[in-house]
């Protein structure tokens, strides 16, 4: 499938990684961003030489300054902001949609006020369109070096996550369609957390032994709210669910990880944003996380003691403490 006209919305280090899978195939691509100030750099330079230097864009690779109208025979977009920003990219999208268009959605996440899953904002805000979610281990200058990577992309119709693969696949890009598309979305989200706690254990000098706990037992706490949610239990063992968990809970290219580790030594977290200069999304997740348990019943001890140490109301310390005193139980609990 070449030649393809393709919207990338988000010209951050994961969307612009994205765009270039997307040209690299041969599609045509347009690249656009909110800021203005941005896109007009990724014009000068033909690159992104702040989120992601030294990968030039092919010239089927088009930064645009307007989102509407819409490319001219445009009929999917793929969406790459964090979460908090999704609700604003859907409303300006919205009257420039005048044909049918096919979403991908590529963001990790809840809203913050409703706690919906983002195919279910996408519902509320544009109706009846057809939505995929990408998802899984994936660091973006990796996927733009070329280096192997494999993703899910979900759909509850199969038709439209077939074809969103069919523009993404190639020998070093590899996609995997699935049709749960709340445990994909599960997965991707609090994985985030899991990597801000892996990230302050490992601040504090633990080890191996205890990264490999927070892991497994990070699992189980995803899947218990996963399952809750809708989800189904075999999706967390997949690339979205396990594959993605032990990426950012293991490299340090992981923002939310790199977080949890600088939370460990003492800084803020406006301090520790700040220095990253990304959006972290471990962070909002882990408040939204936090309702959602309380929400669904569901008890998730990781994530709470995260949100704690987040909010300054415990020392990162004491978190691991709290973690460790638990009361003995079952492993299937």
């Amino acid at each position: 499938m070449n030649n393809q006209p393709v919207l990338v919305i988000g010209a951050g280090s994961w969307g612009t990684a994205l765009a270039l899978v997307l040209a690299r195939n041969g599609n045509r691509v347009y690249l656009w961003d909110v800021n203005g100030t941005h896109i007009s750099n990724l014009l000068r330079d033909t690159a992104n030489n702040y989120h992601l230097p030294g990968f030039g864009f092919p010239e089927n690779l088009r930064p645009i300054s307007q989102l509407t109208p819409l490319p001219e025979g445009l009929t999917d977009i793929v969406i790459v902001v964090p979460c908090e920003a999704l609700m604003s990219v859907l409303t300006k999208l919205q009257p420039g949609i005048v044909n049918p268009v096919n979403l991908c959605l590529a963001s990790k996440g809840f809203d913050s006020t409703t706690l919906s899953l983002n195919h279910e904002l996408v519902g509320r805000v544009l109706g009846k369109v057809p939505v995929a979610i990408l998802s899984g281990p994936s660091f973006a200058r990796e996927v733009a070096a070329g280096l192997p990577t494999a993703v899910t992309i979900a759909s509850s119709d199969l038709a439209i996550a077939n074809r969103l693969s069919d523009l993404f696949y190639n020998e070093t890009f590899r996609t995997y369609t699935h049709d749960d598309v709340i445990g994909v979305q599960v997965g991707g989200a609090v994985k985030n957390v899991m990597a801000i706690a892996a990230g302050i254990a490992d601040g504090l000098g633990f080890g191996a032994n205890t990264r490999a706990a927070l892991i497994t037992r990070g699992l189980n706490e995803i899947m218990k709210l996963g399952i809750a949610m809708g989800g189904r239990q075999e999706t967390f063992m997949g690339l979205s669910g396990l594959g993605d968990l032990v990426l950012t809970c293991t490299d340090d290219q992981s923002r939310n990880r790199r977080f949890g580790i600088a939370l460990a030594k003492g800084q803020s977290p406006d301090q520790i944003r700040q220095q990253i200069g990304q959006a972290v999304e471990g962070v909002g997740t882990a408040a939204s996380v936090a309702r959602l348990a309380r929400q669904y019943q569901v008890d998730m001890p990781i994530c709470e003691q995260v949100l704690k140490v987040i909010e300054g109301k415990i020392a990162a310390r004491d978190a691991v403490h709290e973690l460790l005193s638990r009361k003995p139980g079952s492993e299937l609990e």
